[in-house]
């Protein structure tokens, strides 16, 4: 894969991972903005040329002036020239009779080769050169009686906007050029002004128009945050399906999810009967083994023992199992406080000729997302391994946050060995060697833990013995 190859599958990725209402916002922005200011642009160009053919307009017409003046009878000689009468003509007008005004006039005597022989011209051109460039005049001559417009460089460095057109006379070899010209210094500031107008209208339009589909994309798309709410509901127990009256284009998303969820439950069910089956299957063959091996030989004794090992190994994965499946049902929800204090006052009754008390601390309003029968079975493993080794005291602590609900069991025993804590929580160690059991308590704990998305710590107790703390985040 060559390095485009590369960044565009880069692109792609973070593409893909951009939120509906971002991606709905930008594609509008960048089209909003394109219209806009495209359309901005087209009726900026749209008013300038309308102004300039305003102009031409007005030019064209001092022309038309010009020529009703030099077709009449006095205003030439009998061999073709022109007679002395500018006076005459558009004497009416003042800005033709005032230097530089920004309005002129030109009447242009051509040669064979038509450069100019000679002028006369309104007063307000003084004695600049006639505003007319050679390509105008060859244009002009090529096509009589049409004007011809360009730009030009006039007086005091004026941008003027100038027409020529040639008119043909009898008795004269060249025809004559009439030349109006008028500063479009004016229009084009007129133009400017209207385009920056119109630009600051457009950006305060898109503006307006982009706040707008920013609040309805997000009022649009307030469904699939109400479906978001539901289904944090459901995993916390809050609820146990979506919600009705969502609208009509995500009904049937909420009612598959229900579906989904009503199956998930069904599935769950169904895999905890099969596991209930299961174990009572096994269970009485096993129990049928043991009893039959009675006996002093060898091969009782090899019977037993490896009755009393697959036993246990049954009950590991059976008991994995029912966890695994409890562990991915959607909605359980079970309070923590009132679980601990339960076990605690049964820890009490059956500790209390050893002279241990069990005590708990905080915890009010605390919830685990799970079922009861999982809490239980982890938090009565870690409170009867604590009352077994404590010496007087057994401290159950209970601290539930935005971040995570932590619950540690302490007691003020003889503790664990920081290079001995892992290898506890392994498989068939047994932290009391002295009474009976499989070794899978603390096993279990963290097998446990672990389905919920949690966690078990073994450290050193405030009180001197083992502290035991679930952890269990939030997010």
């Amino acid at each position: 894969m060559d390095a485009a190859d590369t960044s565009r599958s880069r692109f792609i990725d973070r593409w893909s991972s951009v939120s509906l209402a971002r991606r709905i916002m930008i594609a509008a922005a960048i089209w909003g903005f394109v219209v806009l200011i495209g359309g901005a642009l087209a009726l900026s160009a749209l008013y300038r040329a309308q102004t300039l053919t305003l102009l031409e307009e007005d030019l064209d017409q001092t022309l038309v002036t010009l020529t009703r003046e030099m077709t009449r009878e006095e205003a030439f000689l009998a061999d073709g020239r022109v007679t002395d009468t500018e006076r005459q003509f558009l004497t009416s007008d003042a800005r033709f009779q005032t230097q530089y005004s920004g309005q002129y006039w030109a009447v242009v005597g051509l040669k064979p080769d038509l450069t100019i022989s000679g002028d006369f011209r309104s007063k307000s051109l003084w004695d600049e050169p006639v505003p007319v460039t050679e390509a105008q005049i060859r244009r002009a001559v090529a096509d009589p009686g049409t004007t011809q417009f360009d730009d030009y460089a006039g007086p005091a460095d004026q941008k003027v906007r100038s027409g020529a057109k040639a008119i043909l006379v009898e008795n004269r070899e060249t025809p004559l050029i009439l030349v109006a010209a008028a500063d479009r210094t004016p229009n084009d500031a007129a133009a400017t002004r209207f385009r920056n107008l119109l630009f600051g209208t457009m950006i305060a339009l898109f503006g307006g128009v982009f706040a707008a589909m920013v609040a309805g994309i997000r009022f649009s798309l307030q469904p699939l945050k109400r479906i978001e709410r539901d289904i944090a509901d459901i995993r916390e127990g809050n609820r146990q399906t979506l919600r009705d009256g969502y609208p009509i284009e995500v009904r049937p998303l909420t009612e598959e999810l229900n579906k989904l969820i009503g199956h998930n439950r069904v599935v769950v069910e169904r895999a905890r009967t099969h596991v209930g089956n299961l174990a009572h299957a096994l269970k009485t063959p096993l129990a049928v083994l043991r009893n039959e091996a009675k006996g002093e030989t060898q091969l009782d004794d090899v019977v037993r023992r490896q009755t009393e090992s697959m036993h246990a190994n049954v009950e590991h994965y059976l008991k994995r199992a029912r966890m695994a499946a409890r562990a991915e049902t959607l909605g359980a929800r079970t309070d923590v406080t009132q679980v601990v204090e339960a076990l605690a006052r049964l820890l009490n009754r059956l500790f209390d000729a050893k002279g241990v008390n069990v005590s708990v601390e905080d915890g009010a309003g605390a919830v685990f997302r799970g079922e009861k029968q999982d809490f239980e079975e982890m938090i009565g493993n870690l409170m009867d391994n604590a009352c077994k080794w404590a010496k007087a005291e057994v401290c159950v602590r209970i601290s539930d946050s935005a971040e995570a609900l932590v619950i540690d069991v302490e007691d003020d025993g003889p503790g664990l060995p920081p290079d001995a804590r892992e290898g506890a929580m392994k498989r068939g160690v047994r932290l009391d060697e002295t009474t009976p059991g499989t070794g899978l308590g603390l096993s279990i704990v963290a097998e446990l833990a672990e389905l919920h998305k949690g966690s078990l710590e073994l450290g050193e107790s405030q009180m001197g013995g083992l502290q035991a703390r679930l952890r269990f985040p939030k997010s």
